[in-house]
């Protein structure tokens, strides 16, 4: 499958950065307003994952619902200092809960969480959820997890229950939409200079799979981050924080040295408030791993976004990396090479999520 030609998308990279400097207007030109990357593949190549979308039409945000054809184990690395979640505590490997139902992947901030009964209401209608020796009664595990969108647009308007219960009625075996679509709608990356003057791009979701034989691991990646996006097999920026000129990107390490020198302190005052920027990853395979594997699983996978977002994990940044597994097919895949190739099909997911991004109005602007 053939990349996106870099040519293309850094013209594309560049008109942005030009019409931003300029004054209100698009947020930022994701490569795909100048040509569609070749496809890598869908986390929903992976049996038993079905995935759907809700965006609202009233301003860009909206959630992913991830379903599964029976339950699956789960588990999670958060590095990030401020991850919102909901019921994430019960991934962790002493919890006697080792599957669950659902995950939902929201926008609206800590507030976007209240769509996650949307994703149980749907559930619990389809008599799906663990056996609370209740009569006629089924409890649902949905974990969620949030992104904060709440700058563009009103940011009164947020997911509810209702665009999560839309999200998994949408929920299917089909390739995976990109870009502005679901809890990617109101993504945006490269905003940590902001204050001094260096705007930001549109994020978004992307995802990526691969196959090893009967094994199948596949990522989704949603990115909200402060930091550049950087292609890791070359070194270089794709989507980040943009100079003020519009003469390219900024790149927010080497702006910050350079600050660090002019202003002759050692420190620099940058937009990272706790909450605001999170990169939710997940990735997930039809190889049977326990809770603790898929813990440490999780763990490699977040390297894979490490690749690619510079800085990553810094003290507002609520990232968190799910690991998932149907446990469809019994296989003597160690966990290292799970880890690492899903570590791969991160980085993949990552460089989509902002490649398939499209422009959107900067309501952000002060």
């Amino acid at each position: 499958m053939s990349e996106i030609s870099r040519r293309a998308f850094h013209r594309a990279a560049a008109a942005a950065a030009l019409v931003g400097a300029a004054g209100p207007g698009p947020l930022a030109v994701g490569a795909s307003d100048a040509e569609v990357p070749e496809s890598r593949g869908s986390i929903t190549d992976v049996p038993g994952i079905r995935v759907g979308h809700f965006a609202d039409p009233r301003r860009p945000t909206g959630c992913t619902a991830i379903l599964f054809d029976s339950e699956a184990t789960a588990g999670v690395d958060y590095d990030g200092s401020a991850p919102g979640s909901y019921l994430g505590v019960l991934l962790q490997p002493v919890s006697p809960l080792a599957k669950i139902h659902g995950l939902l992947l929201t926008g609206g901030g800590p507030m976007g969480l209240a769509a996650v009964p949307g994703a149980v209401r749907f559930l619990e209608e389809k008599k799906v959820g663990y056996d609370w020796g209740i009569p006629e009664t089924r409890i649902p595990i949905v974990v969620g997890a949030v992104i904060d969108d709440l700058a563009l647009g009103d940011p009164r308007i947020r997911p509810d229950a209702e665009g999560a219960y839309k999200a998994c009625q949408a929920a299917s075996t089909a390739p995976l939409e990109e870009g502005n679509v679901g809890v990617g709608a109101g993504g945006t990356v490269g905003k940590m200079l902001e204050n001094h003057g260096y705007k930001g791009m549109k994020g978004g979701l992307g995802t990526a799979s691969v196959r090893l034989g009967e094994v199948v691991i596949g990522a989704i990646a949603v990115l909200n981050s402060v930091g550049d996006i950087v292609d890791w097999r070359s070194g270089k920026i794709i989507a980040g924080a943009r100079k003020p000129d519009g003469s390219g990107f900024a790149n927010i390490i080497e702006t910050i040295k350079k600050l660090s020198v002019e202003g002759k302190r050692t420190t620099v005052q940058v937009h990272d408030p706790a909450l605001h920027s999170t990169t939710l990853i997940v990735v997930a395979t039809n190889a049977d791993f326990t809770k603790t594997e898929l813990t440490k699983v999780a763990m490699m996978a977040s390297t894979g976004a490490a690749r690619c977002i510079n800085p990553y994990h810094t003290n507002g940044d609520g990232d968190s990396t799910f690991a998932l597994s149907t446990n469809k097919l019994k296989t003597d895949l160690s966990v290292s090479v799970a880890g690492a190739v899903a570590a791969e099909m991160v980085s993949e997911a990552v460089l989509r999520a902002v490649k398939m991004a499209r422009s959107i109005e900067d309501s952000r602007r002060r």
